[in-house]
Formats: C-alpha cells, sequence, structure tokens
C-alpha cells in the first residue's frame, strides 16, 4: 500500500495532527526545557502514580520524556508522528518506541502482551474516538491493569491559548476539550469504571521558588483544587466474572473478649471454598485466650486456630494474623461483634463478584442502636469520613469500622509498598486503607447494621485516640496531597 493510500484513509484532522507533530518534534524538548517546572510537577505526580518496576505503556509518548522519569521493568511508548518517535530512539535507545495509530486496534493486537499500566497524556485532546480507542485497549490490560489519563482542565483553555499566542507554550492542534466528567463517560461507555479523579498544578509557574508550595498547599485544597490545571484519572476494565467460590481467612483480633469468643464462631455464616476463623489474642486478663482453645476443641469441625500475638496493638494482630492465613480472600472481624457476623456473607459476594476490591463496612449510613457509639465518637468519625474522601479521591463514609475486606494477593501488594507510608498506624484501617489507595485498588462499601456491645468495654479512649487521628491524618494529607 502506497503511502498515499494510506493518507487517504486518514481525516483531515487527523493528518493535521500528524502534520503538526512532526513539525513540532524537533521543538518539542526545548519547550520541555522552557517550562521545566510544571513538567516537573507532573512528572512527580506520575511517580505517586505509578509504582516502581511495573510494565508500563505509554501511548502518545511523543519524545518520550514520560517515559524517561518513570523507574519501569519495561516499557513501550505508541506515537502517530514518526518523528516524534525518532527524537524518541535517539535520546532513550534503552526504551521500546512502536509508531502507531491508537485508534487502530491493530496496533495493540500486534504487541501480544498486557501492561500494568496505560498512560495517555493530554492525548484525548487529539483523538476523533475516544470511545474507540479506549475499547481498543482491552487487548492489552488484564484485571489489574490500570489507566491514568491526564489532560487540561477546560477551566484552563482559554489560559492555554492565550499562552501560546505569547509563545510560553508549544503550540497545539484542534483540541477537543474535554472535562473530567466527560472524560470518566467516555470510559464508561468502554467498558471501565475510574477508581480515582484528581486535580493537580494550580500554578504551572515557579514564582521565585514558591510554585510548589503553592501546588503543595494551596492547590490540593477542598474547592479550590478545582482551578487546577491539570485532571488525572485512574481507571479499571470491567470484566463480567464467572462467581467462583474461593478460600477465605477472617482474622479476629481480640483482647478481653472471653464472652464474645463462642458466639463468633456460632454466628458466622458458612461461605467459600474452605473457611478459616484465625483467632489473635493481645495479652487479655480476662481469659480470653484459656476460651478460644476451648473453642477450637468444642469444634473440631470447623477450621480455628488461635495465637497469641507478639506484639501490641490491632494493627500488629491483624498483620500477624494475615501472616499465619491461607486464605485467597482476607477478612477482619472485630470480637466486640458490633459489626454483625452475618454480614461478612456480603462482604464475600462483593468481592467475589468484583463489585471491588477492598470492601470496607460501614457503621454510619443505617441508624445505629442505642449505646452503640458515643456522641463524640460518632461526630469524629463522621468528620474524618469526609476528610479521608477528600485524602483518597474515593467515598468513605467510616473510616474505623473494623471488617475490612480484600484478597489475599493485593494485600501483599499493600505490604510491598509499605515503605512509602511506613509504620505509623496502631490501629491498621488506615494502614489498609490508604495502602489500597496507593495501589489504585477499587474501594466500595458496605452498609452494617451497627449493634451495642453485649460483653466487655470498647478499647478506644476517645482523646488519647482522637489525637493519633488528628496526627494520621496530618500523616496522610502529607503524602496523598502535599507531596
Amino acid at each position: 500500500m502506497t503511502e498515499d493510500i494510506k493518507k487517504l484513509e486518514k481525516s483531515k484532522r487527523k493528518l493535521s495532527i500528524i502534520d503538526h507533530n512532526d513539525k513540532m518534534a524537533s521543538e518539542k524538548n526545548g519547550w520541555v526545557n522552557k517550562n521545566q517546572f510544571y513538567y516537573n510537577e507532573h512528572w512527580k505526580y506520575l511517580n505517586f502514580l505509578v509504582p516502581e518496576n511495573s510494565d508500563i505503556l505509554d501511548i502518545g509518548c511523543g519524545t518520550g520524556k514520560d517515559l524517561s522519569k518513570l523507574k519501569t521493568k519495561s516499557a513501550v511508548g505508541i506515537d502517530i508522528s514518526q518523528k516524534m518517535l525518532d527524537v524518541a530512539k535517539k535520546d532513550f535507545p534503552n526504551l521500546e518506541f512502536l509508531q502507531g495509530d491508537a485508534e487502530k486496534s491493530e496496533v495493540f493486537k500486534k504487541l501480544n502482551r498486557k501492561f500494568d499500566f496505560i498512560l495517555m497524556t493530554d492525548l484525548v485532546g487529539e483523538l476523533e474516538d475516544c470511545q474507540k480507542t479506549f475499547e481498543n485497549l482491552h487487548t492489552v490490560c488484564n484485571e489489574k491493569t490500570r489507566i491514568i489519563v491526564s489532560y487540561y482542565s477546560k477551566y484552563w483553555e482559554q489560559f492555554i491559548k492565550f499562552a501560546e499566542w505569547l509563545g510560553l507554550k508549544m503550540p497545539q492542534n484542534e483540541q477537543n476539550w474535554l472535562s473530567i466528567n466527560d472524560i470518566e463517560n467516555i470510559l464508561n461507555l468502554a467498558g471501565y469504571e475510574v477508581i480515582t479523579k484528581d486535580k493537580r498544578i494550580i500554578t504551572p509557574i515557579n514564582f521565585f521558588g514558591l510554585g510548589r508550595l503553592i501546588n503543595r498547599f494551596i492547590g490540593t485544597l477542598p474547592i479550590l483544587r478545582t482551578f487546577c490545571m491539570r485532571s488525572y484519572i485512574v481507571a479499571r476494565r470491567v470484566v463480567k466474572k464467572i462467581k467462583e467460590d474461593k478460600s477465605v481467612s477472617i482474622v479476629i483480633p481480640c483482647k478481653n473478649e472471653k464472652g464474645n469468643i463462642e458466639n463468633a464462631v456460632k454466628r458466622i455464616p458458612k461461605f467459600g471454598k474452605e473457611l478459616e476463623i484465625i483467632y489473635v489474642e493481645g495479652g487479655s486478663k480476662d481469659g480470653t485466650f484459656e476460651e478460644v482453645n476451648r473453642v477450637i476443641k468444642q469444634y473440631p469441625e470447623l477450621n480455628i486456630k488461635g495465637i497469641q500475638q507478639k506484639e501490641k496493638g490491632k494493627a500488629n494482630a491483624v498483620r500477624e494474623g494475615f501472616d499465619i492465613s491461607n486464605g485467597e480472600i482476607l477478612m477482619i472481624l472485630d470480637a466486640d461483634l458490633t459489626t454483625p457476623p452475618e454480614a461478612l456473607q456480603k462482604f464475600y459476594d462483593a468481592i467475589i463478584e468484583d463489585h471491588g476490591e477492598f470492601i470496607n463496612g460501614s457503621r454510619l449510613v443505617y441508624p445505629l442502636d442505642q449505646q452503640a457509639m458515643r456522641f463524640l465518637n460518632y461526630v469524629a468519625n463522621r468528620l474524618f469520613s469526609y476528610i479521608f474522601t477528600w485524602l483518597l479521591n474515593q467515598r468513605f463514609t467510616d473510616t474505623l469500622c473494623g471488617t475490612k475486606v480484600l484478597s489475599k494477593s493485593d494485600y501483599q501488594r499493600i505490604v510491598e509498598n509499605r515503605s512509602y507510608f511506613g509504620d505509623f498506624d496502631p490501629f491498621g484501617d488506615f494502614d489498609l486503607i490508604l495502602g489500597a489507595s496507593k495501589a489504585h485498588l477499587k474501594c466500595v462499601e458496605i452498609p452494617v447494621r451497627y449493634a451495642a456491645r453485649s460483653y466487655g468495654e470498647t478499647q478506644i479512649s476517645r482523646f488519647k485516640h482522637g489525637w493519633l487521628l488528628l496526627k494520621m491524618v496530618s500523616f496522610a494529607y502529607k503524602k496523598l496531597k502535599a507531596m
């Protein structure tokens, strides 16, 4: 097929974009250097979104700058402009670059591989059919692939055009100027669901060294971040799965909960391929561990284990329980049984049917039993739910509900990346929630009826632990927003 015939297959708009990008190829890196502060801000956030040693496909890679800034295990860049790729290959000979049109499915079929992350930086502005392009990506996605779409905020359209007119920014061809909601809608139509949406870079200018501080501490605030220059969307492929039973491990941290041990065993429904119950006892004074051993002997037909934790705190108890678990699905159930054990069936169904990858209980949707939660605790939980919804870019109505469910493979991913946050959480709830967010897990909540205790006293101190929660909010803000 001759080049003339190939050109006839492309629209006038696409030919214009190719010609423009070819012309700008030799100048692109010069424009990047001219706007170094802006690009550094963009690359810093990309490095937050993409873990080290990931397999990455960058579509619309241009001269390969984005890929070169990531610590990849393997990387492939695709661009429609051969001249852009010529620059990329010269500057980054260690990376793989291929010429191709992302709106043609055969481009991705030829790759014959799957990727952990697919990057699309500014590409949606140039595509003729964004939905078709997203649909083409199914070929290179597995069930854990995350697509990161980055584009200019629609609010900045006129400012960007003005900057081009002043010669402060590289000229662009005709753009689609899609809003973040437009992109989300197209992703949904193409068979994806959005996990998180964020906005970054309220100023692309350094302002004598103040730009970094402005972007970190002002541009991330509620309301103000609406006016940031860049939108970032993380999405996952939606696959209709056939429900397949999996083995389950239920970890029950317990301290001074003797009166609840047997009741938990009686009330936990039978579900999953195999069901394992692990009690992790934390230095009780009421004979809790002795009761665990009695219950194990009382119910020999059930797979029940009991260990005494080596260190202190609920977070450590959960980790020690998970470490010895054999289940494909991991669950946490508080021994006070204020979250009904019967509800675990709903959590199991939600993760097996892939409604989410991190299932969090919420005690604050249904009305509470009288005396189930003290007033100050209720107010604090409500406040923290709003704060963490903002911090995590996913809805959380109850961060401290003890019932949480995820796959063992996803838990291991959280463990592998725990160094980013460190060992900061004595409760364990935020270690998992923040870890799930950093791993781009799809989080969903299941409302539960929160009941009053029938035995024992709460382990939570309102003021001591309230202060710790405030410290964790500050910590999470620095790690997730003001990075």
